[in-house]
């Protein structure tokens, strides 16, 4: 019966856009599906939003139908079987997780244009923000295991601890470790490799190339007996020297060398002269160039942010804590995500995450504030209702494009919130995070080595700077003025 419902949503979509030969690409991002239309003026908005499930549409780049988590999928796949497409993935929840509300529909819109404003203002188009963009795009497919692969990581680091201090014994739980660590491992054992699938992807390069450029890095068939060189230093290559970072690079240089080969490699022997031209050459390059430098940058990047960390202790925590909300204003937050990827990878948790993490509560004490101070301002309020939530959780999109950033004040007074928050987490030292993805209260079961009451900690000082400033110094006059217009 669900199935018939989601196959009747897709079909009653195709009839509203214009029909199948309407569409060029159908990518499910999250709890929406996104449509690059050959001609938006053949949609019927208005019936869109009338189908019963759809909660709301978008129109930016692309024609964004909101379903909400789980149903856009299957609509997504209902579509792309109706249409004979494939459906591509793509999304961050940060984006989506508006829709926990009953007044998503506004709000989400509001997020929307508020966003598309802040970007054109700052030039989205910029070559930086299209390699951020890029960036962002590699790694948003795996952040659902990054969640799961680092809970599952973080229940048997507790378990572990257990055993090591003799509360629990016995075989069934050395099992239960082993067998967590087994589902852990198959994630960061082989990250690479899904790095570099995902950068072909992205890059428009055959993936399974880029799959290949991932697994090189691991060196798999070097013995120590007959090294690969550094021909920098002289000194052995080591397995994954360069990790993420070299292997994003690397699989670009593919995708630049495969598209070239083409150009002119006939079509009859295409399957067979470009990929092994391709490898060879970008091959050779990843072991002897690419590593090695790569291997550099990364090396010295983590034990750059581990020294700020390390010698700043509350001053470095403020200063990170409080910048990061202009950084995901402008889109500049996605290029740290290597960063973690590689201080996980290097030393077993992210420093740098549980500090980020504070800017996001910053705003959940600014927008408790709001809500106190400007509560006679209804549609104020419900705009804070329905994103406060995810806010809570980390997702803070919604509260940075509907309520603070539009207001002004209120964001600089979260961007102070967040930045006590961080001098918390900073002066405490040592709180790091297995994974990425969550933030917020979500980011709990991740932080390693029972730090977690510190990570607590910076929270609740998090909310109350945020709070604190914004009651006192970022509440503006046209916030405070009475509304009885409900979203």
């Amino acid at each position: 019966m669900a199935k018939q419902n989601e196959q009747q949503i897709a079909k009653e979509i195709y009839e509203q856009i214009g029909g199948t030969r309407n569409v060029n690409t159908l990518i499910n991002c999250m709890t929406r599906v996104r449509i690059d239309l050959k001609d938006p003026s053949l949609v019927n908005d208005e019936s869109v939003k009338q189908i019963n499930g759809v909660l709301g549409t978008v129109e930016e780049d692309t024609y964004q139908i909101i379903l909400g988590p789980g149903l856009a999928a299957k609509v997504a796949n209902e579509m792309g079987s109706i249409a004979d497409l494939s459906v591509e993935e793509e999304g961050s929840p940060s984006e989506d997780q508006a829709l926990f509300s009953k007044d998503t529909d506004h709000l989400d819109q509001l997020t929307a244009q508020n966003k598309a404003a802040q970007r054109e203002k700052h030039n989205p188009q910029s070559p930086l923000k299209k390699i951020l963009r890029s960036i962002a795009s590699i790694f948003i497919p795996l952040i659902p295991a990054f969640v799961g692969a680092g809970i599952i990581g973080g229940i048997a680091s507790i378990f572990t601890n257990l055993l090591t201090a003799g509360t629990i014994s016995g075989v069934g739980f050395e099992y239960l470790v082993s067998i967590a660590g087994l589902i852990q491992g198959a994630l960061f054992g082989f990250l690479n490799i899904y790095v570099g699938i995902n950068a072909a992807k992205v890059f428009k390069a055959t993936e399974g190339l880029g799959g290949i450029i991932g697994g090189i890095v691991y060196l798999t068939s070097i013995s120590e007996e007959l090294p690969l060189p550094n021909i920098f230093t002289g000194e052995p290559l080591t397995a994954n020297q360069g990790g993420i970072i070299g292997v994003i690079f690397a699989v670009w240089i593919l995708s630049l060398v495969e598209h070239w080969l083409r150009k002119f490699i006939p079509n009859s022997i295409d399957i067979i002269v470009t990929p092994t031209i391709t490898l060879i050459v970008v091959g050779l390059a990843t072991i002897f160039l690419i590593m090695p430098l790569a291997g550099f940058i990364s090396t010295n990047l983590v034990g750059f942010i581990s020294w700020i960390l390390g010698v700043g202790g509350a001053i470095a925590g403020f200063v990170l804590g409080s910048l990061f909300l202009p950084m995901v204003m402008f889109g500049l937050h996605q290029i740290l995500t290597p960063v973690h990827v590689t201080m996980i990878e290097q030393t077993g948790a992210t420093q740098l995450l549980p500090i980020l993490a504070m800017a996001g509560a910053g705003q959940v004490g600014a927008a408790l504030a709001l809500w106190v101070k400007a509560r006679k301002n209804k549609q104020l309020v419900t705009m804070i209702k329905g994103a406060l939530p995810v806010g809570i959780l980390g997702i803070g999109e919604p509260l940075i494009y509907a309520v603070t950033l539009p207001l002004g004040r209120p964001f600089i007074t979260a961007c102070i919130g967040g930045g006590i928050g961080g001098a918390v987490i900073g002066l405490f030292g040592g709180v790091g995070a297995s994974a990425i993805g969550p933030s917020g209260v979500a980011l709990i079961p991740l932080i390693v080595d029972n730090l977690w009451w510190a990570y607590i900690l910076g929270l609740l000082a998090a909310y109350a700077g945020g709070f604190i400033a914004t009651y006192f110094f970022g509440v503006p006059k046209e916030a405070l003025e009475p509304s009885s217009v409900s979203l």
